[in-house]
């Protein structure tokens, strides 16, 4: 599907008033992991390009939910706009009793990118391999920890899906952000992670962690010799979509205002670096494009299975849930996505 990107022009913008005061831009997940850097590199581009303020504002924890709930409520006026991840269309399986339809009450604007992850263990395991994971896992059944961000992250239903291809028992244990999940993985308090490259580096070049493998279907560019894991379990691909959307009845030409800016970011060369430092991959969608895409996101999710997932909290005490918890296996995408990836 063509995709025609549209330039700003001064005399449209000298036009048209929004935005007419700072706007607030929500982020379900903590500072410092990947949806809040993407979120300040766009809101810096969009405060430059369209004169007024954007601010972030990290609203953690429900997997995001607690963030999508607070711009369901507010006005549909376009100064309070969610940082959209893949949990947004995946959440509805996870937590059933939801105050909200993601899909009804909030609108995409405009994608942003889409991320793989770096699978990172400590130093200290037998593992070097994805090979050797899956061996070591099915070894110690139950005793192999994997961190996150927070439960229902991208990271973490992203291990869910290698748990379910595999057939390993991993126990979860997640975090209120990267940050923490670092100190105990480098501490060796948890076995592993699947986290963004560009925060994983440091750590890795240091060796207070192993890559073992990418989830991209590809060997990422900037570490060639480390394999993805769909060279020893075909077929897995793992990634996280980002976007911004705003409440259901905002106003067509606000988002259309948005896109426009948010589209433009994307040729932008200190955004281009930004991205490329994060592996990330553009996302250049008109609003109608974008919305279609959550759409077939969310029906690539399905419920084939329930069973308990057993979960440790961050403190080492078990944190199982009572209830069984849905696991979720992808449908593999079929025909062209209605969007245009783009380096």
């Amino acid at each position: 599907m063509g995709i025609t990107l549209l330039a700003l022009s001064g005399p449209a913008l000298a036009a048209d008033p929004y935005p007419t005061r700072p706007v607030r831009v929500i982020v379900g997940f903590a500072v410092g992991g990947p949806t809040d850097v993407l979120a300040r590199v766009t809101t810096q581009w969009l405060g430059d390009r369209l004169g007024q303020q954007f601010i972030v504002d990290n609203r953690t924890g429900a997997g995001g939910n607690i963030a999508t709930e607070a711009v369901v409520k507010a006005p549909p006026d376009g100064y309070t706009i969610l940082v959209i991840v893949t949990a947004n269309v995946i959440n509805p399986s996870l937590f059933p009793n939801l105050p909200f339809n993601f899909l009804r009450d909030i609108t995409g604007v405009a994608g942003l990118a889409r991320i793989s992850y770096v699978v990172a263990v400590h130093p200290g395991l037998p593992i070097r391999t994805i090979t050797e994971l899956i061996a070591h896992a099915n070894a110690n059944a139950g005793k192999i920890t994997f961190a996150s961000g927070g439960i229902g992250s991208s990271s973490h239903l992203s291990t869910e899906i290698f748990k379910g291809m595999t057939g390993t028992d991993l126990v979860h244990v997640p975090y209120k952000g990267n940050a923490a999940a670092y100190a105990d993985l480098i501490g060796g308090r948890v076995s592993m992670i699947l986290v963004d490259r560009l925060s994983a580096m440091p750590h890795i070049q240091s060796g207070a962690l192993r890559a073992v493998g990418v989830t991209s279907t590809n060997r990422f560019e900037a570490m060639p010799d480390v394999p993805s894991v769909a060279e020893t379990v075909p077929d897995y691909e793992a990634s996280a979509f980002y976007g911004f959307g705003v409440p259901r009845g905002t106003p067509i030409e606000i988002i259309n205002r948005l896109n426009t800016a948010i589209n433009a970011g994307h040729r932008d060369a200190n955004i281009r670096i930004r991205f490329a430092e994060l592996d990330a991959v553009s996302i250049i969608a008109t609003p109608g494009e974008f919305n279609a895409f959550m759409a077939t996101e969310a029906g690539r999710w399905r419920k084939p299975s329930r069973r308990p997932e057993r979960r440790r909290g961050s403190d080492g005490e078990d944190a199982s849930p009572n209830l069984d918890r849905i696991v979720l296996t992808p449908i593999p995408r079929q025909g062209d996505v209605p969007v245009l990836w783009k380096r």
